[in-house]
């Protein structure tokens, strides 16, 4: 059974105060000590460049720190012939890493929003998910990091975002329960004043398939 975690507050979280960026020959060391530290030889030929690809890879993995959702949500297309009903991006695949342990959690996301005076780019929902996701998390503060950005930017008469995900630090390693699934949502203006908006669209992401 899917364990389920609803009705998010909404949070803005300051930001953290800047620390010294440790260097990359640095980051290569830490990841030699590591190598090191679980009984392996970070000299021997299948090793030896791990460092320099893992550190490559956690600039891609973890890109959304240099991202600002704002800038994404900057542009707003007024020119819609009068259109305001709901606007629905289903299915936004995403992958994250664990705040706890650094392992994956992989799933989806769904963001529907009633326009108030324009509509934004489809696309760039997608990317406010990708920058949110694209950091060390968990998925209830992912989630209202998403919320929190598209409120604040496109002030919508309602939102509501829908996220499901495995976590691999549930199916890998603790209780290893492959295939549980968590959801997260977060609702504000008429979807979280009026219960059949919510029911519209938990009907719209789950009625079309």
């Amino acid at each position: 059974m899917d364990a389920v975690v609803t009705s998010l507050p909404l949070q803005k979280g300051s930001e953290a105060p800047r620390r010294r960026r440790p260097t990359r020959e640095e980051a290569e060391a830490a990841v030699r000590t590591l190598i090191e530290w679980v009984g392996d030889d970070p000299d021997r030929e299948g090793l030896v460049a791990t460092p320099r690809r893992m550190v490559k890879a956690w600039e891609d993995l973890f890109r959304g720190y240099g991202q600002s959702a704002a800038k994404e949500l900057g542009t707003v297309f007024e020119e819609v012939g009068g259109y305001g009903d709901v606007v629905l991006v289903r299915d936004i695949p995403f992958f994250s890493h664990c705040e706890h342990h650094i392992v994956p959690i992989s799933g989806r996301a769904h963001i529907a929003y009633y326009p108030r005076e324009g509509v934004v780019g489809l696309s760039k929902l997608a990317k406010v998910v990708d920058i949110y996701a694209r950091r060390l998390q968990t998925q209830e503060n992912m989630t209202a990091e998403i919320v929190g950005a598209i409120e604040e930017s496109l002030k919508p008469r309602g939102l509501a975002v829908l996220v499901e995900a495995e976590h691999m630090c549930m199916s890998m390693r603790g209780v290893q329960k492959q295939g549980v699934s968590t959801i997260t949502t977060g609702f504000t203006g008429l979807f979280k004043d009026d219960a059949s908006e919510q029911a519209r669209f938990m009907q719209m992401i789950r009625g079309f398939r």
